[in-house]
């Protein structure tokens, strides 16, 4: 017999613990979302921030691209992968692009904003983005193109709803 599937509320919890266990905090993304955010959106709070990363990680398909990301990412750390894609996952080879194309599709939730965000953020390797970037501290391959990714997103849902607000008041 087939196990029954985790619920939602079990994903989410999971999809926590794994980003924590992987050095990721919920305020790490936020911090990028802050920052995304911040010139755009002058009286954005740190709350607002932390909600919509937590929005984010709440979606299924967002919550299985990490489970697919970290899992790599572990794989490759233990050297449990097939050659050639241990040694292309471990060195994060720069023509690899498997890693972003399952960042996109947590970016493609959020419209095309979420695109040129977490292009701009990759390129930046802002904040937590950094510290996964450095291979001394693990194999992040994924992970940090997928913090990218959510982050993005979160930034994008934030504008979305921004822009909803202000067309709502002028309507008033």
């Amino acid at each position: 017999m087939r196990a029954s599937p985790l619920n939602s509320n079990q994903c989410y919890e999971q999809t926590l613990e794994l980003l924590q266990q992987r050095g990721v905090e919920v305020a790490d993304i936020a911090d990028i979302v802050m920052f995304l955010q911040k010139d755009y959106i002058p009286d954005l709070s740190w709350e607002t921030c932390v909600e919509s990363v937590q929005s984010v990680l709440k979606k299924r398909e967002v919550q299985n691209a990490l489970f697919t990301g970290i899992q790599l990412d572990i794989l490759a750390e233990e050297k449990k992968l097939l050659t050639p894609l241990q040694d292309i996952i471990e060195t994060d080879e720069p023509l690899y692009g498997i890693d972003e194309v399952l960042a996109l599709a947590i970016v493609n939730l959020y419209g095309s904003i979420g695109f040129t965000n977490y292009g701009y953020v990759d390129k930046m390797k802002y904040g937590k983005l950094k510290d996964l970037n450095d291979k001394s501290f693990g194999v992040h391959t994924f992970l940090d193109d997928l913090v990218g990714a959510i982050a993005a997103a979160a930034s994008s849902r934030i504008a979305h709803r921004h822009k909803q607000k202000a067309e709502e008041q002028e309507c008033m």
